[in-house]
């Protein structure tokens, strides 16, 4: 974020969500704990709520999305909200319409929130500073910059498995460089006190030394995840490489890709992550995604009680800050 710009209210609360960086753990775990009481058991009706009732929430995505545009809508309608669910390829603004003036006539409608994806960096920092004061903005991810429910939802997992932050070894696994996800996991992790990160990617997908502050660097897969508690794996980001991908897919996956006889190296006892879509047979072995260590659909689960979490907290933190 740029000097001057808070995504706080002066009461430590949150008025928008655009990245993890700079949110204290007290905050982190407050969210944590109030996704926790949104989550229900497979076959239970969904926990809802009415918090939301009176609020439109804009679901505003340039970028695909599965996991994350649906469980944002569905979290957005068991608090009781109404949503616009808007595909910015068919708006205004395929016409040559900015995404500010897209903005300003959707506030026009009583819009109270935006949920937004796109590929520009600083984008949503921009759009915050501009909506009225009532208005929250939220990222649905930015470029490869952020991802912040993503983030939160993958801290939850890990908690919920494993009970606590405070002596495990997490391995992130992929094309570091271009993944938000892997940089808001970091940041969520960092802050939540797990001591031992691990990036593990190879050379061509690793971060700049200035980045991912802390974590233990390494360019085999074998070493990076030996005695990990968590193995989480990320896709090859193929929009963001520009050429510079792989092409042989194969070798890919025989140096990289988690397979039953690599997780063997991690802890016994380790869960197996990956925040979607996966390439099956590229980064991950499809008996490992559906294996018995897998939480991958945990997570998507998790997705929708954050994202219920963040929006419940916004609404309230508005409600406190009404004169």
């Amino acid at each position: 974020m740029s000097a001057g710009f808070s995504q706080l209210d002066d009461r430590g609360r949150l008025r928008h969500l655009i990245t993890l960086d700079g949110l204290g753990r007290d905050l982190l775990e407050e969210l944590l704990q109030r996704a926790e009481q949104h989550t229900s058991t497979p076959g239970e009706v969904p926990a809802r709520g009415d918090t939301l009732r009176g609020w439109t929430v804009a679901i505003l995505f340039a970028e695909p999305s599965t996991r994350t545009r649906a469980s944002f809508e569905l979290a957005s309608v068991r608090l009781g909200a109404d949503v616009i669910n808007l595909d910015m390829a068919l708006s205004s603004r395929a016409k040559g319409e900015s995404l500010l003036d897209t903005i300003w006539t959707l506030q026009a409608m009583q819009v109270d929130a935006f949920v937004i994806r796109d590929a520009e960096a600083g984008l949503h920092e921009q759009v915050a500073r501009h909506v009225a004061p009532h208005v929250s903005v939220i990222s649905g991810g930015e470029a490869h910059v952020s991802h912040p429910t993503q983030g939160l939802l993958d801290a939850l997992t890990i908690r919920q498995c494993k009970g606590g932050f405070e002596r495990l070894a997490v391995a992130i696994v992929g094309d570091i460089r271009r993944s938000r996800v892997a940089r808001s996991a970091h940041r969520a992790l960092a802050t939540l006190g797990v001591p031992e990160i691990r990036i593990v990617a190879p050379p061509e997908m690793m971060p700049d030394a200035a980045e991912y502050a802390g974590a233990r660097r390494f360019e085999s897969l074998d070493r990076g995840i030996s005695g990990a508690d968590v193995v989480m794996m990320l896709r090859l980001q193929h929009e963001r490489a520009q050429g510079a991908e792989p092409t042989d897919l194969a070798a890919y996956h025989r140096d990289y890709g988690l397979t039953a006889a690599r997780l063997a190296r991690a802890n016994t006892q380790a869960i197996v992550m990956h925040p979607g879509p996966m390439n099956r047979g590229v980064e991950i072995a499809p008996d490992v995604a559906d294996g018995p260590q897998s939480v991958i659909r945990r997570q998507v689960a998790n997705g929708v009680a954050v994202r219920m979490a963040v929006l419940a907290h916004l609404a309230e933190a508005r409600r406190k800050r009404a004169p």
